[in-house]
């Protein structure tokens, strides 16, 4: 094996949208030929043609280091994959032959990042605008993480991000120095699950910042004391009960989804409609465990919200952009308040979005295809308001408290909820000091009115 470091200048390669190589310098051709490959088919260099694939599927421009065998000598390339007009652009540059080898900064960079690896419960790595490019698998089996969903989106879509407690978040710390950070909490979003994250920045063969390689440690719920009275073991065995569905329940969905989706290759038509049907029907009950958890703790006679100020009206807006894609689905759209307007109330941040998202979904789920959903704000002396409107097919007056009731339901052979949504919204808002009101008449729609104590 050499024992030199002779760096080469970058080597210039095409590659087809169907991943195969149009064309290539002659150093890139003739590696991909040593290793087995031409022109017109897949890029044989296995670790080049693992980026190739992934860009593909993401759609982002990926750049990595990599070694690859090239005969008797290992060669350490800087590899740039990136989609372009013309289909795949590949840069390949470094070209260092001889052992693997490192300055001492990369030496102690891959040194920080084998420390992070070894008592992590999973991976994950970003680009430089902090898109996840990377996700271990164990991240799907253990918290039912679709990693289908998340690769190529923003970090955020995956983690929702706490601060430190001063208001700063490690994680932007680092994005502006470029250094490794350790200690930012964050929550999974979808889930109960909480980790820490902590990582080491990522160079391109020009030292510029390429993004992170990081680790994700789970952070276990307090185990309750054995002091615990026992008349309290219904709720530590409810919550114990939810988690165990939680985590089955949300590896259904994601490899159902993944099946519907064909991304592992196409399916019989009907095959992928099961698939679809599986998912849902998954959802529907990870939400019922949602509810069951929701009604064991409101009805608890300790239960109590933290009110705060908020904006009434960027919680809506919030609400109605979690609602989106359910809503384009059923060809519905949501008319959401502009986004200058503000309303301040008393509430819980957490709790007043649960109460929204439940009104505008059951909104949006009763209203026909082409329908609008309208959310409107108002002052109603004390209170502050947010209005929800369908053009459903409405709900008799004497109705209008039993849709409220626990497991109340209209229709209980149409399809929808477990019953309990409105219950528990209802149940919260009162919490809050404030109400869920109904207006509403057989074929007029319906008319959900939310009321916090105004600030």
């Amino acid at each position: 094996m050499n024992a030199w470091r002779h760096v080469l200048p970058p080597a210039i390669g095409r590659v087809s949208a169907d991943g195969l190589l149009l064309d290539a310098e002659p150093r890139l051709a003739e590696l991909n030929r040593r290793a087995g490959g031409a022109p017109g088919q897949p890029v044989a260099v296995p670790q080049i043609a693992t980026l190739i694939r992934l860009v593909q599927r993401l759609g982002i421009p990926i750049a990595r280091t990599v070694v690859a065998a090239d005969a008797d000598d290992d060669i350490e390339l800087n590899v740039r994959v990136e989609p372009d007009e013309l289909g795949i652009r590949l840069e390949v540059s470094g070209w260092v032959a001889g052992a693997p080898w490192q300055p001492a900064d990369g030496a102690s960079a891959a040194r920080d990042a084998d420390f992070l690896r070894a008592d992590a419960d999973w991976l994950w790595s970003t680009d430089a605008s902090l898109h996840l490019t990377h996700l271990s698998d164990h991240a799907g089996r253990r918290f039912g993480i679709d990693r289908h969903a998340v690769l190529g989106q923003p970090i955020t879509r995956l983690f929702t991000l706490s601060d430190d407690g001063e208001g700063g978040f490690p994680i932007l710390g680092a994005v502006a120095s470029q250094a490794r950070f350790d200690g930012q909490e964050a929550g999974l979003r979808g889930t109960a699950h909480r980790v820490r994250l902590a990582a080491v920045p990522r160079s391109d063969a020009a030292g510029r910042f390429a993004g992170f390689d990081g680790a994700a440690y789970a952070i276990d719920v307090p185990v309750a004391d054995a002091a615990t009275p026992a008349d309290d073991l219904s709720d530590r065995f409810s919550r114990r009960v939810g988690r165990a569905l939680r985590d089955p329940l949300g590896r259904i969905i994601a490899n159902a989804d993944s099946i519907s989706a064909e991304t592992e290759g196409p399916l019989r038509h009907d095959y992928a409609a099961y698939a679809a049907d599986i998912a849902s029907a998954g959802r529907h009950l990870l939400a019922l465990v949602d509810d069951l958890e929701d009604l064991k703790a409101i009805e608890r006679a300790d239960f109590v919200v933290a009110v705060e100020q908020l904006d009434l009206a960027d919680v809506a807006r919030r609400a109605a952009g979690l609602l989106a894609v359910r809503a384009a689905q059923g060809d519905v759209q949501i008319d959401r308040p502009p986004v200058d307007a503000v309303m301040a109330a008393g509430g819980e941040f957490r709790r007043v979005l649960q109460i929204l998202v439940n009104l505008i979904g059951n909104a949006v789920r009763y209203s026909p295809p082409g329908g609008m959903v309208w959310i409107r704000l108002e002052r109603d002396g004390d209170s502050a308001c947010v209005i929800v409107a369908d053009q459903g097919k409405g709900i008799a007056a004497e109705d209008h408290e039993r849709i409220f009731a626990k497991f109340g339901r209209v229709d209980p052979c149409e399809p929808g909820g477990s019953g309990l949504g409105l219950y528990i919204a209802r149940r919260l808002a009162r919490a809050m000091g404030g109400d869920i009101v109904v207006d509403s008449a057989p074929g007029a729609g319906a008319r959900f009115v939310l009321m916090l104590p105004a600030i």
